[in-house]
């Protein structure tokens, strides 16, 4: 089971190319300020404009900065049922011990379709999997039953990263699948905490690349039957989890993330510098949180 804060990984770039060096040290820090596993070549690690040579490497490269110490959760999702299942036998190659499958995005496939797509990557490869629901960028959103379906019908499907903001959703899935294991992320750091007294069992966090140890501490408390002190971080949390999304993600969280001097703010066409405007409200939120004087 996965569980607790799990960072979406951001992806240093350096004169157009990522940098390795810094990946793997904003890595390591990660493990030492308490994040609980590691997720690369998600949306914040701006999958969409990495190539696939590049997309393999950073997944090798968290593999072995982590050493084992946590789990790595490899972004290998596509529109391309095909392409999906190249990326997650590279995932499984390279010793990953999960992989996040995101809806596939454009085509705009109906239920059976995402039924079909994911079938087909479990069936091919045997990892676990954590199926990725985030309608705003995808444009398809799977419904419960058909989650609940592939759940039953496939081993290793093995969770969800439910990015909805819908907090009936975990509700419904602990519901249909009633004494199964089945891990519930949240997708949306707003919504952390709430989805977690929904029946979650933690997130996957944007916040978390900028304050890593905030965010392991607040699901830890939850975890130990301490809700006010979960709260209580949130509380100082929340500012700089609306922060981050005022421009496009990643812009505001690599900003954010050089202000603590881990990388350079740089993303990729298209997305663009954010304003100054948000960079304020990130600057504020950090110092609110306490990560910044």
């Amino acid at each position: 089971m996965y569980k607790g804060s799990i960072t979406a990984l951001l992806t240093p770039f350096s004169n157009g190319g990522i940098d390795e060096k810094a990946y793997q040290a904003f890595v390591g820090w990660q493990i030492d300020e308490g994040s609980h596993g590691l997720v690369p070549c998600g949306t914040t690690g701006e999958s969409p404009t990495l190539s696939h040579e590049e997309h393999e490497r950073v997944i090798d490269l968290c593999i072995e900065a982590a050493g084992g110490r946590v789990p790595v959760i490899a972004g290998t999702g596509s529109n391309s049922t095909a392409e999906a299942i190249s990326l997650t036998q590279h995932a499984k190659k390279a010793g990953a011990d999960a992989a996040l499958v995101v809806t596939p995005y454009y085509n705009k496939p109906n239920q059976p379709g995402l039924y079909g797509h994911y079938k087909a990557i479990a069936d091919a490869v045997d990892l676990p999997i954590i199926v990725y629901n985030v309608p705003p960028r995808t444009a398809v959103d799977i419904a419960a039953d058909t989650l609940a379906r592939l759940a039953r019908d496939c081993p290793n499907i093995v969770g969800v990263k439910d990015a909805t903001a819908d907090l009936v959703r975990p509700l419904e899935m602990v519901r249909l699948l009633k004494g199964q294991d089945f891990c519930q992320l949240s997708g949306e750091d707003a919504t952390a905490v709430a989805f977690l007294a929904g029946g979650g069992h933690g997130c996957i966090s944007v916040t978390a690349n900028v304050a890593p140890r905030l965010c392991a501490q607040m699901q830890e408390a939850w975890a130990n039957g301490d809700a006010a002190g979960a709260q209580e971080i949130n509380d100082r949390l929340y500012p700089l989890h609306r922060a981050l999304f005022l421009d496009p993600s990643p812009g505001p969280v690599k900003y954010a993330a050089s202000l603590l001097g881990k990388c350079s703010a740089a993303v990729r066409s298209p997305l663009a510098e954010i304003s100054e405007t948000t960079k304020a409200a990130v600057r504020d939120a950090m110092v609110h949180a306490g990560l910044l004087n």
